[in-house]
């Protein structure tokens, strides 16, 4: 999902463009859409969001967060449902299908965090989710629509540890409430995507950052066999990317097997976190190993003096 953003006020750091961008790509994994997408979003303050509301809706208030799709979905149908009116929404400067636009408030964001017990990046993530899944024909006028709609949310914001109990009022993720139990169904989870067409071995990984956040990956395979991902490089090279250098643990899932780190996934996990503690499932059964004791005098950046 690719995401183009205004913020004039300079209210967004670097790493709340990239926990929304995280979003905004768990939301679209979540409902499955199957066309390149996009969404504009501009982040405001409450007097901005006011007066958009009272020109696009009438409404003389300010409010949290304000969605306007560009798709009509047909009855009971949502964005997974509807890649031909989709591909109608193509926009060729941007090389993606155009899903509308989200208006985000950031002092409802500070307000709605103090007053729901959480963290202000949590708060900001659902919003843009809760918009994202508006913009792909979710509502919740009816009552019935609305369990429907607040599942999709939770399981995309849970597909990336950003759920509202893994996130304390500071904005730093509770390390108490991430178990290792959690961890490793985050990582069962991320092996769903697996794409293994030449050895059918799916392997899921869930990395914790030392700030709480959850980076998944799962192993990508590749006609030329040396050009495979394993899941572990996988989740590390989205959390490198995403400027995060230290973490805790990871949890590895499969089936059949136990599912330890190959060499080179020690080697690369190394670099960044000699103690790191490593997890794996397969059938039900959990072992927990460190890395240093999976790879013994291991070569990292002190031996190299760095």
């Amino acid at each position: 999902m690719k995401l183009e953003f205004e913020d004039e006020m300079g209210l967004l750091t670097p790493e709340d463009r990239a926990l929304l961008q995280r979003c905004a790509d768990a939301a679209a994994l979540a409902e499955g859409v199957s066309v390149p997408a996009g969404a504009f979003v501009e982040i405001v303050d409450d007097a901005r969001i006011r007066e958009i509301n009272r020109k696009q809706r009438g409404k003389d208030a300010a409010t949290d967060v304000l969605s306007f799709p560009t798709v009509n979905y047909p009855a009971g149908r949502t964005a997974r449902d509807c890649a031909r009116l989709l591909r109608r929404e193509y926009d060729a400067e941007t090389g993606v299908c155009a899903l509308g636009d989200i208006i985000i408030s950031m002092d409802h964001v500070r307000a709605q965090a103090q007053e729901y017990g959480h963290s202000e990046r949590r708060e900001a993530g659902y919003l843009l989710t809760h918009g994202l899944f508006h913009l792909m024909g979710y509502d919740h006028i009816e009552a019935a629509d609305k369990p429907v709609m607040r599942a999709m949310e939770e399981k995309a914001l849970s597909s990336i540890g950003l759920t509202r109990e893994n996130e304390t009022q500071a904005g730093q993720k509770g390390e108490d409430t991430m178990t290792d139990e959690r961890l490793l169904e985050m990582a069962r989870q991320a092996r769903k995507n697996a794409y293994v067409p030449y050895s059918g071995y799916a392997v899921g990984a869930a990395l914790l950052g030392e700030d709480g956040t959850v980076y998944t990956g799962c192993n990508v395979e590749n006609a030329a066999y040396g050009n495979t991902l394993c899941a572990e490089r996988t989740a590390l090279c989205k959390a490198v990317s995403e400027g995060a250098r230290r973490f805790t643990a990871i949890a590895i899932a499969s089936e059949g097997s136990a599912p330890y780190p190959c060499g080179a996934c020690r080697q690369s996990l190394y670099e960044f976190a000699p103690e790191l503690r490593v997890l794996v499932t397969w059938d039900g059964n959990v072992r927990e190993a460190m890395l240093r004791d999976l790879l013994p005098e291991g070569f990292g950046p002190s031996s190299l003096g760095k």
